[in-house]
């Protein structure tokens, strides 16, 4: 499979990361060679395109190589600071692509900008009649200072049975996961049931405009046939009330980004100021901060509810749904995120000089509403603005929700069964946002399933960009267990 050179994309098959060639125009050649080892060099520890050595036999199992592919990957610095300003996925992507060419796949490496790089390859399935499966990761992860970590970001160190580094969770753990066992059943021969298309995206954490929506809007073509899809964040197990419940992503909040702005006149400090733009928009700022959203509920969310409830040993009602959060633990914040939409200032600028009162002053806010909401959530938002603020978007994407029925959710549950039978998978809504939103713009039903066992004291959430992400080898392990199951029956 390979797509025609154009001026704002690379694709080409991938058959190793050295003879990788870069197709479009004014970006082959010695200088772009010469900038990508500048580039190199520029991020600090980590190391590039450098692969553990791993025996090459038949007899190695996702089991075997997991740990290692997620390590390797850790080490490539594929920070995103949202302005195209990062190292990019490229040195990641050429890695992916040289892993799955190495047993005999065709991968297709397509490069939105430059350095902003994704992957994408087709396994042909036993019955090619049906429809094709998706699963996606992303390659890019947030930036992480050093200084702040007990073990550098990006060395993918394993200590103690844990893997250490930016991207532990979010989510190189899962890139690992699908190369080890994709890996591992195309050295055995082992066709899935239908075609399933793997790919490896860049910019999903500034919300995808350099990887997969760039593709949904590019090259619609390398999803031709594929009707569901799985990707993060779901399938983890969270243990409530002493059950393992493994939650299956079904629905995630809608994103409004927002810019605030008041307007009035400039003036000396030292004068009464009856317009000042700093007050206006502070006054503002506060009202959006510790304004209570009220109570919505949506499928997703009560069905969490309703499962936690039960392993708690309580009934679940309106009244009693803040008494379950507070018996959640860490995911406490995460679901109670879930029950209302959410808008946090996050973002302050204004004047230049101590004693001048500016012109403007302005503001971002990240707003999530949740689906079905984004009408009320706006309006809401609206009657918190002060009379001289104006809003407009920085960023803004879909809400969505599927329910968790059908063929697909049963593959997911007896995978994680067969791997845990004391689990019990539930359906669940995130808070943040994925590039399933992207995705299901092609009409694909989107879950997050990236399965991991967890143990019961994990903050799994509080990992998600924070400081010292990590993830235990056996929970990886664990899930690649889990997804050659699914694999076998999706």
């Amino acid at each position: 499979m390979s797509l025609p050179a154009c001026s704002d994309a690379i694709a080409q098959r991938a058959w190793g990361a050295s003879s990788l060639s870069t197709l479009a125009a004014g970006k082959g050649g010695p200088a772009y060679a010469a900038d990508k080892v500048r580039r190199a060099r520029s991020v600090g520890r980590c190391d590039h395109g450098q692969v553990t050595e791993n025996p090459a036999s038949a007899a190695l199992t996702a089991e075997d190589e997991v740990a290692t592919l997620c390590s390797d990957l850790i080490r490539i610095d594929t920070s995103n600071y949202g302005d195209n300003s990062g190292p990019g996925e490229r040195p990641a992507a050429e890695q992916v692509a040289a892993l799955l060419s190495d047993v005999g796949l065709e991968p297709v490496l397509l490069e939105s900008h430059w350095g902003r790089a994704s992957v994408v390859t087709r396994i042909a399935g036993e019955d090619p009649s049906r429809p094709a499966l998706l699963i996606h990761g992303h390659l890019d992860v947030v930036p992480a200072d050093a200084a702040d970590w007990a073990v550098h970001p990006f060395s993918g160190e394993i200590v103690d049975g844990t893997i250490w580094g930016r991207g532990a969770v979010d989510m190189k753990d899962m890139d690992a996961m699908m190369l080890a066992v994709v890996r591992q059943r195309m050295r055995e021969g082992r066709r899935p049931p239908r075609d399933v298309v793997i790919a490896f995206l860049a910019d999903e954490e500034a919300g995808g405009s350099y990887g997969g929506r760039w593709l949904v809007h590019n090259h619609p073509d390398l999803f031709e046939g594929v009707t569901e899809a799985i990707g993060e964040v779901g399938g983890f197990s969270a243990t409530v009330g002493g059950q393992r419940l493994y939650l299956v992503q079904t629905a995630e909040k809608g994103l409004a980004w927002l810019r605030l702005t008041a307007r009035g006149t400039a003036g000396h400090g030292s004068l009464l100021q009856n317009d000042n733009v700093v007050t206006e928009l502070a006054e503002t700022v506060a009202r959006i901060g510790r304004h209570e959203w009220p109570t919505r509920f949506t499928s997703s969310a009560q069905a969490f509810l309703e499962a936690a409830s039960e392993a708690l040993g309580l009934e679940l009602s309106p009244g009693t749904a803040r008494e379950v959060l507070t018996k959640l633990g860490p995911l406490a914040r995460m679901v109670g995120a879930t029950l209302t939409n959410t808008a946090n200032p996050t973002m302050l600028d204004a004047g230049y000089k101590v004693n001048v009162v500016p012109q403007t002053a302005a503001a971002s806010v990240d707003g999530r509403f949740l689906p079905g909401y984004e009408e009320e959530f706006l309006a809401e938002l609206d009657s918190l603005l002060g009379p001289g603020v104006q809003r407009e978007y920085i960023n803004t994407d879909i809400a969505m929700e599927t329910t968790f029925d059908g063929d697909l959710c049963a593959a997911m549950t007896a995978a994680l069964l067969a791997e845990d039978p004391e689990g019990r998978a539930v359906p669940y809504c995130m808070s943040g946002g994925t590039d399933a939103k992207s995705f299901s713009r092609l009409g694909i039903r989107c879950f997050g399933f990236a399965p991991l066992r967890l143990p019961a004291d994990t903050d799994f959430f509080g990992m998600f960009h924070g400081v010292d992400e990590r993830v235990p080898v056996d929970a990886l392990q664990f899930g690649v267990r889990v997804l050659d199951r699914f694999l076998d029956s999706c």
